[in-house]
C-alpha cells in the first residue's frame, strides 16, 4: 500500500480551496450550531437531545459534505483524471477524508461546547467521536460514489440522515416494539448510550461493549466503501 503524506496534502488543500469557494456546501457547516443553540438547556435530561444534535452533525456534515466531495469530482469528470495521476487511491480518499474529519472535529466541538456538555472521560469521548466520523465519512463516499451530481448526492444522504440520526429515537419504542431492539446496535443509538454512560462512570472499562459496537460498524463500513470506490473506478 503505497501512501504518500505530500500528495495527501496536496489534496487536502485543493478540496479545502473549493470547498471554501462553494457555499451551498460550506453553509451545512452552520446548521448543526444552529440546533445546539436551539437546543441548549440547562436541563441534566436534555443528555439525550444533546445526542441526537450531535448525531445529526455526524450526518449533516461528515457524511453530506463528504459525498458532496466525491459528487463533484464525478460531476466535473475530474476524479478519474485524478486517479491518472501517481496518487493511489487511499492518496485520494484520505486527501478527501482528512478535510472532513478536521471540519466534522471542530464542529462537533463548538456544537459539545454550546450544548453544554462535559464529558467525565475524555479519552471515551473523543474515541466514540473519532470511530463516528470516520463512518459516517464512509458512509458519505458510498453515497457520493453513486451520485452523478451533488444535488443527487445531497438526496442519496437523506437515508443516512434519517436511518442513523432517528434510529436512537425509535429505541425509545422497544418497550412496545420488540423488534425496534435492533436499533440498539446502531452507531448513533451506542454514541448515545456511550454520552449517557459516561455521565454514570468515567471507567474506560464501562464503554468497552460501545466502543467495540462502534468499531465494528466503522471497520466494516469502511471496508465496503474502499471496495466500492475501486470497483466504480474500474466499472467507468
Amino acid at each position: 500500500m503505497n501512501i504518500s503524506y505530500k500528495r495527501i496534502q496536496a489534496i487536502f488543500l485543493k478540496d479545502f480551496k473549493e470547498f471554501t469557494r462553494n457555499y451551498s456546501i460550506s453553509i451545512i457547516l452552520v446548521f448543526p450550531i444552529f440546533f445546539a443553540l436551539l437546543y441548549r438547556s440547562d436541563d441534566p435530561a436534555q443528555l439525550f437531545m444533546t445526542g441526537f444534535v450531535l448525531n445529526f452533525s455526524f450526518a449533516m456534515v461528515t457524511s453530506f459534505i463528504q459525498a458532496c466531495l466525491i459528487a463533484e469530482e464525478k460531476e466535473k469528470n475530474t476524479l478519474r483524471s485524478l486517479m491518472m495521476t501517481p496518487a493511489s487511491i487511499f492518496d485520494v480518499l484520505l486527501g478527501k477524508s482528512t478535510l472532513v474529519f478536521v471540519l466534522s472535529a471542530v464542529v462537533i466541538s463548538i456544537t459539545a461546547y454550546i450544548l453544554g456538555y462535559v464529558p467525565s472521560n475524555y479519552i471515551v469521548f473523543f474515541i466514540a467521536t473519532g470511530l463516528s466520523i470516520i463512518l459516517y465519512t464512509a458512509l458519505g463516499t458510498i453515497c457520493g460514489l453513486y451520485s452523478k451530481t451533488v444535488m443527487e448526492a445531497s438526496l442519496a444522504i437523506l437515508p443516512v440522515i434519517i436511518i442513523f440520526t432517528m434510529s436512537s429515537f425509535g429505541s425509545q419504542f422497544e418497550d412496545r416494539f420488540p423488534f425496534l431492539r435492533i436499533l440498539e446496535f446502531f452507531p448513533s443509538s451506542q454514541y448515545v448510550n456511550l454520552l449517557d454512560g459516561m455521565q454514570l462512570s468515567s471507567k474506560l472499562a464501562d464503554a468497552f461493549e460501545g466502543l467495540g459496537i462502534l468499531l465494528i460498524w466503522t471497520v466494516v463500513v469502511t471496508i465496503i466503501s474502499v471496495f466500492l470506490y475501486k470497483k466504480r473506478l474500474m466499472d467507468k
